[in-house]
């Protein structure tokens, strides 16, 4: 198990890399400050730390949904990236696959079986035609990963997208999302609140301390894919969660990493 923090300026083959970036709202308040970050080319990385913190900010910064008051934001994947929210956000009007392919529609491409593909990833190829009252929580989030995966993105931004669900479906969304990204091996950078969570999928986990956000430390999870319940119960799991909890406490507690 090792903690380091990284230079974002260092690693090579970058696909994103966040240098000394601070967000502040019109209203006064400071979400993120001095914030440093680097994501390789095919890497999920997980964004880990307390409500509020400027995990989503730093997203949308990603994303390009939000600027930064200050620093640099360099993203090769800009254009081609897939955003997956908290909620699924479906119009309940249109049927699944409609809303699959408004991304393609918005981009004005052709699906060329697109759709299918993507829902066929997230084991909904037999619901396309189905509407979204008439899906479970679980099937809407696949749902909405699929309009993120439809248009091919180099770079994957997911925001807590499992976090209202129940345990079981989490588990299993948690199976899902591991097995399409080590398909396609798409660059993944994942926010959670969830030390069990961010552990059981990532490479490398970046706790970030209370807001004004900045990253306290970097844990990387040297654990082999794929990942599947012998690792959930394993004792290096364990050990995993508990170095990161120990980490995040610290984060909180305002200590020196």
């Amino acid at each position: 198990m090792t903690e380091h923090m990284a230079d974002p300026r260092s690693i090579s083959n970058t696909v994103v890399a966040l240098r000394g970036v601070g967000k502040t709202f019109d209203s006064g308040t400071a979400a993120l400050r001095g914030f440093d970050l680097a994501v390789r080319d095919g890497e999920f990385v997980s964004l880990l730390g307390p409500s509020g913190c400027g995990k989503s900010t730093a997203l949308r910064i990603i994303a390009g949904l939000s600027t930064a008051s200050e620093g640099a934001v360099d993203n090769s994947a800009a254009g081609k990236i897939g955003f997956v929210f908290q909620e699924p956000t479906l119009m309940p009007w249109a049927d699944v696959a409609a809303n699959v392919r408004l991304p393609l529609e918005l981009a004005h491409a052709t699906a060329n079986g697109a759709v299918a593909q993507a829902l066929a990833r997230v084991g909904l190829g037999d619901f396309a035609h189905s509407y979204p009252r008439e899906l479970s929580g679980g099937m809407k989030m696949r749902a909405s990963i699929a309009r993120a995966l439809v248009t091919e993105p180099h770079l994957l931004l997911m925001d807590e997208p499992f976090a209202a669900l129940d345990e079981i479906t989490r588990f299993r969304l948690n199976n899902d999302l591991l097995a399409v990204w080590q398909e396609l091996r798409r660059t993944v950078i994942f926010v959670t609140h969830s030390v069990f969570e961010s552990v059981y999928l990532s490479q490398r986990i970046v706790v970030m301390t209370p807001r004004p956000g900045r990253v306290f430390t970097e844990i990387a999870i040297p654990a082999p894919y794929p990942r599947d319940e012998q690792f959930r119960t394993s004792a290096d799991y364990a050990g995993y969660c508990r170095q990161v909890a120990q980490a995040l406490g610290r984060a909180m507690g305002g200590a020196a990493a």
